[in-house]
């Protein structure tokens, strides 16, 4: 049987992003190998340079474009207007100030330091997804 253990999101420089998933998202480290670090919540970084070379055995990958705008990395907060302060005080490159959507949620977006879009929302799923993350 295959179970869903985590996303890997390839990053340019592991400490820069790092400290902004620790410091400005609120993330806690929970394992790091310097190449790689798991987060709670099932989030991991790792050096994309490195992971590819592994995957691929080709070096080096240094011009590896990252970012394209087609996955989005989603979280949600039970205070949508001090998580965008906290983005707004770091100088985030904002992609939009907090909207309604459609479906009645409150949400922001803006780029991560290697230009992944990144989505905060009002918390929908915000208890259950505590509650997963305990057991």
């Amino acid at each position: 049987m295959n179970v869903f253990y985590n996303t890997i999101v390839f990053v340019k420089d592991i400490a820069r992003s790092k400290k902004f998933y620790t410091e400005v998202i609120g993330l806690k480290a929970l394992e790091d190998y310097q190449t790689i670090i798991f987060f709670d919540n099932h989030f991991t970084i790792h050096n994309g340079n490195n992971l590819l070379h592994t995957i691929f055995k080709r070096s080096p990958l240094l011009n590896l474009t990252k970012g394209k705008r087609n996955i989005e990395i989603y979280f949600e907060t039970d205070n949508i207007e001090e998580s965008y302060s906290k983005i707004i005080e770091n100088k985030v490159k904002v992609i939009h100030s907090i909207e309604e959507q459609a479906w009645g949620q409150k949400v922001f977006r803006f780029y991560d330091p290697d230009n992944h879009l990144v989505e905060i929302g009002e918390a929908f799923h915000l208890d259950y997804l505590k509650k997963k993350c305990t057991n």
